[in-house]
């Protein structure tokens, strides 16, 4: 298994161009000071207030472990502060067929003060590079902001749905399973979370595992969690008496209209094609709500063929889940193809760190071997590393990318047979 520890070295690139311009750059795992200085800082940068000492104390403990780098600026008046940061951890996301270790990227953010510095583009593109040397396949995050993440090779592989469902007007015409819908308490809920999610996870491109400790900030099942008691759970089991789904809520009442009050769906869990509509069906007849809000759906939800009128649910969809793939070879090798074929893809990588030209060959099996093409061997498909990590899970077709002028191939419509997927990717939250 890859593996960037917490405590390991940086990147000398990243750490040279820091320190030219008068920054230093450390681990804020090293001291519960630097570590509430890093949080705080994060909370800022993604507008949060201010994390209570009892928050503090709960992040010290479920993230000392984890990789959390801070840039500091000597000069500042308040030097502990970092002016960026970056935390990442190793996280198994699924592919079409198979997974990879993913180098996953959370808490980016650079202080007002420091912006146009170089910061961001040091720190990301050394962390990029140590993690590729580490033999991480794959990097991914989630993103607030979507324009800042192309220019180092990060591309969106999974999109995600909001919907907001208006109650009496959707109207239920799906299936009626047998089994039973029962309230839950958040512990309870908490406890049988994570099998629900790897049991979903293993059929679904784009999800990743989730980190130890956050299914606590889901469920309220820890201290620092603001207003855990308005969480609420209901769980699906089978005839059989398995449990198969479930789905965290919370409602937010209409003030002038209390029975049109909203539910706002906080995650939803369904392993089985039964569980899917018995949760769905329970939450569109709850009593004294008249909107359904949910987000981090799949653009490709069956509930939009459950509802009797599709107009009662107004979708937007938007960039969610973004890749970076760092070893071509052992990406394309991860997944499985649905058809055999040859290809000579010549990828560039502005980053210089997995550009190339590759030779993939795909077997009966659906498995694929990928080996270095001869610099002489025409290419079937020229295109960026961004793209083809826009591909990797089958969520956007290379004739798409064609037209759009970000790939080019004498045949895009091969190369749109070869890795279009059958599922379409989601990741179900945000990390």
């Amino acid at each position: 298994m890859s593996q960037l520890r917490h405590d390991a070295e940086f990147d000398p690139t990243m750490v040279t161009e820091i320190t030219d311009r008068g920054y230093t750059v450390q681990r804020a795992n090293v001291s519960r000071e630097l570590m509430d200085a890093w949080r705080s800082v994060v909370s800022r940068g993604f507008l949060d207030s201010e994390p209570t000492d009892e928050q503090l104390a709960a992040f010290f403990d479920r993230n000392k472990d984890y990789r959390l780098i801070g840039i500091y600026d000597p000069q500042a008046a308040v030097p502990e502060m970092p002016v960026a940061t970056l935390g990442a951890w190793g996280a198994r996301l699924t592919v079409p067929g198979g997974e990879l270790e993913s180098f996953a990227v959370s808490a980016v953010t650079v202080a007002p003060t420091h912006r146009r510095r170089g910061l961001l583009r040091s720190l990301l593109g050394g962390e990029l590079r140590a993690a590729a040397h580490a033999g991480f396949p794959i990097a991914s995050l989630t993103v607030s902001e979507s324009s800042i993440y192309g220019r180092f090779g990060f591309a969106p592989a999974a999109l995600a749905a909001d919907a907001e469902i208006s109650v009496r007007q959707a109207g239920w015409i799906g299936p009626e399973p047998d089994g039973r819908i029962d309230f839950l308490t958040r512990e309870q809920g908490r406890a049988v979370a994570d099998e629900l999610h790897e049991r979903v996870r293993a059929g679904r491109p784009g999800e990743v595992d989730h980190r130890a400790g956050a299914w606590d900030y889901t469920f309220g099942t820890m201290p620092a969690v603001e207003k855990a008691g308005a969480i609420r759970v209901v769980q699906y089991r089978s005839p059989a008496g398995q449990v198969d789904g479930l789905a965290v809520y919370t409602v937010t009442e209409n003030e002038t209209n209390f029975p049109d009050s909203t539910l706002n769906l906080q995650r939803f869990i369904a392993a089985t094609d039964d569980a899917y509509p018995a949760l769905w069906r329970f939450l569109l007849s709850l009593d004294l709500i008249g909107t359904i809000r949910a987000s981090e759906l799949s653009i490709d939800e069956p509930l939009w063929w459950m509802i009797a009128d599709r107009r009662a649910a107004r979708v937007s969809v938007l960039d969610h889940h973004y890749l970076r793939v760092l070893d071509v070879a052992a990406a394309l090798e991860a997944r499985r193809y649905d058809r055999t074929d040859e290809l000579v893809l010549d990828v560039s990588d502005p980053l210089g760190i997995a550009g190339g030209r590759f030779h993939l060959t795909t077997a009966e099996s659906g498995a694929a071997t990928v080996r270095p093409a001869e610099s002489s061997a025409t290419p079937d498909v020229e295109l960026g590393i961004a793209e083809l990590s826009a591909m990797l899970l089958g969520g956007v077709s290379a004739v798409t990318l064609a037209r759009a002028g970000r790939l080019r191939s004498p045949d895009p419509e091969r190369v749109a047979r070869l890795f279009a997927g059958t599922v379409t990717p989601q990741l179900s939250f945000w990390y």
